[in-house]
């Protein structure tokens, strides 16, 4: 099987990483998180991805270029937004995937998911189309997906209030698709997936749904890009291979990495990575050629590439973009994200900051 996956947002919600780097090459413990997805393809089976992609589409092709994982890739460059579903169209022409069964992937979702389960599932249906679903807390952000016993679906409500959802169970944007479901959806303009091209599905009663309660996360804010981080390094996904590394006592020290510091909880130190004496790690992630100084302090964090923490500052539930510097003594905390090369001044505190704004 050959899949197809959507790459072509501008990620605006992870700004201001995103604007140097779109959000699926946004990295994960050493590769990008477009890379982990097409890691878990491979493990199933899947020999080919056509991405079909917009925004900074060349940041795609020169770090990933024509095979990974052992699999083949190939690059569907839109001239303009299409839309969900316009993408899977064009897509799929430009690919050569018109005449076959196909998955269909979000790029910006991170899963591990069984596809042999839901590929099986499509076949015994006999719909044209069958689209994975995980339950959440909150669905209002999301595609509510009630079902019957069989996993016909009855209706494809996008975000509801929270108070009126029929279900806890979205859309978790995996789709197996028959060539047909490509006829439905018009050319020339804008179509989505999830407000056209699936009520019309469910409408004519092709449209099915299979419920997994396997590990699953939207990558899409600051807050779950954190969480899929911390989810690595608490050990809830198990097949993701990490770089290089020793561990000792909750400590993964990457090749040349020095640490020195104090370590509370569990941390990740990569590759050539610096954790000067007296600086403090609790439950972080400090990427390659990264230096934490002396005094400084990292909680639930992750500091990208390059970057640099000064002295006596603290980083806490936050985010430091690559070749970023934070200043000493400064204090960022709640979400705060720090973009490429940004320097944040010495002193400054900070709270669900963006710099640059």
């Amino acid at each position: 099987m050959q899949a197809l996956v959507l790459v072509g947002g501008e990620g605006t919600r992870l700004r201001p990483l995103t604007y140097d780097i779109p959000k699926p090459m946004l990295p994960v413990f050493g590769s990008p998180m477009i890379g982990r997805v097409v890691e878990w393809l491979a493990r199933y089976g899947v020999e080919r991805v056509v991405f079909s992609l917009g925004y900074r589409a060349d940041a795609f092709a020169e770090f990933l270029g024509g095979e990974w994982a052992g699999v083949e890739l190939d690059y569907a460059v839109e001239a303009e937004p299409l839309d969900t579903a316009g993408a899977v169209r064009f897509g799929a022409i430009a690919g050569g995937l018109t005449n076959e069964r196909i998955l269909v992937i979000n790029g910006d979702i991170l899963t591990d998911l069984d596809l042999e389960k839901l590929v099986a599932f499509h076949g015994a249906h006999g719909g044209e189309a069958t689209i994975s679903l995980t339950p959440v807390e909150d669905p209002s952000a999301y595609g509510v997906v009630p079902t019957d016993p069989a996993g016909r679906v009855l209706a494809f409500i996008e975000k509801p209030p929270r108070d009126e959802a029929p279900t806890n169970f979205i859309n978790a944007g995996t789709y197996v698709l028959e060539p047909s479901v490509l006829d439905r959806i018009a050319s020339g303009r804008r179509v989505s997936i999830e407000r056209e091209v699936f009520p019309a599905l469910v409408a004519d009663g092709q449209l099915y749904a299979q419920a997994s309660d396997t590990y699953w996360l939207d990558t899409g804010t600051p807050e779950r890009y954190l969480q899929a981080h911390l989810d690595v390094l608490a050990g809830l996904r198990p097949e993701v291979t990490l770089p290089s590394h020793v561990e000792r006592d909750g400590l993964l020290l990457g090749e040349d990495a020095q640490f020195e510091g104090v370590l509370r909880g569990r941390a990740f130190c990569s590759a050539a990575s610096r954790v000067e004496h007296g600086a403090e790690l609790e439950n972080s992630i400090v990427c390659e050629h990264v230096c934490i100084e002396s005094g400084a302090r990292l909680v639930e964090s992750v500091v990208l590439e390059g970057a640099r923490v000064a002295a006596g500052a603290i980083v806490e539930r936050s985010i430091v973009g690559p070749r970023a510097v934070v200043g000493a003594a400064a204090r960022l905390s709640s979400l705060s994200v720090v973009g490429v090369g940004y320097e944040v001044p010495a002193g400054v505190h900070l709270d669900s900051a963006r710099l640059p704004e």
